[in-house]
């Protein structure tokens, strides 16, 4: 008995160390794909951003202010191209980045990661105190920008934009919270926030990518810790994840 059972577990782990080469494979291939697109898309951008200003240049004085703005779109749409390209790359990306997880001050990473948005003075930050957290510190300074950048971005328009960070610790993890008072959402939609490219709002209302919380997602899920969101239609939002409380080892790519 003795005997097959560690037959079992050997057999186990070829199969599990055969995965893990699969998924390193993988994920290599994924790097270069991505590498090889954004150069073969960036530069036919930069040549129609190129030769757009140079028309601009060469024929501006034949131009009405209609055809202008024409070719103005044309070089706004090249380079929101370029970022998305280049959004993408770095989402790709995440998985690999090495990870040197430490224990450090989770509120002062939140006051560096709002200075460094420069939200304006309309926007008001309540920080409350956050307990001690473990994790890759640049990494999740990532998380917080976005995750600010995001509220401050749709309480905008409210008239007096506010914008409150909380912690606690529940059992084995610590729970983070951002919340507004902007526009918030339909909870029907929440499950698709945290996705690629999925956006609950016009671009034209509210420019963005529609990746900064799906980098969120995926950074607190290397941490081993949860993502999630709550929010009302014109009752503002919260969004949240949680950390586990003891260092533990980073969730393999």
């Amino acid at each position: 008995m003795r005997s097959e059972t560690h037959s079992q577990i050997a057999a186990l782990r070829a199969e599990l160390q055969a995965c893990n080469a699969s998924l390193d494979a993988a994920y290599k291939e994924l790097d270069l794909l991505c590498y090889a697109v954004s150069h073969d898309l960036r530069a036919p951008l930069r040549a129609i951003d190129g030769f757009t200003r140079m028309l601009l240049d060469r024929a501006h004085g034949r131009l009405d202010d209609e055809d202008r703005r024409l070719l103005d779109v044309v070089r706004g749409n090249a380079a929101k191209m370029s970022a998305l390209i280049e959004d993408l790359v770095r989402y790709s990306r995440l998985n690999r980045q090495a990870m040197h997880p430490a224990r450090f001050d989770m509120g002062t990473l939140v006051a560096e990661s709002f200075n460094g948005l420069h939200a304006g003075p309309t926007v008001h930050l309540q920080l409350q105190t956050l307990p001690e957290a473990w994790g890759d510190r640049t990494l999740l300074k990532q998380v917080w920008s976005e995750l600010l950048a995001n509220a401050a971005k749709f309480s905008a328009r409210s008239e007096a934009p506010q914008v409150v960070v909380s912690g606690e610790q529940r059992d084995a993890e610590q729970v983070f919270r951002v919340s507004d008072n902007g526009v918030g959402f339909d909870m029907a939609y929440a499950k698709k926030l945290f996705s690629v490219f999925q956006r609950l709002h016009a671009p034209r209302d509210f420019p963005g990518n529609g990746i900064g919380l799906a980098n969120v997602a995926r950074i607190v899920q290397r941490h081993g810790g949860r993502v999630g969101a709550e929010g009302s239609p014109g009752q503002g939002a919260t969004f949240w994840f949680a950390l586990p409380v003891q260092p533990a080892k980073a969730a393999p790519p």
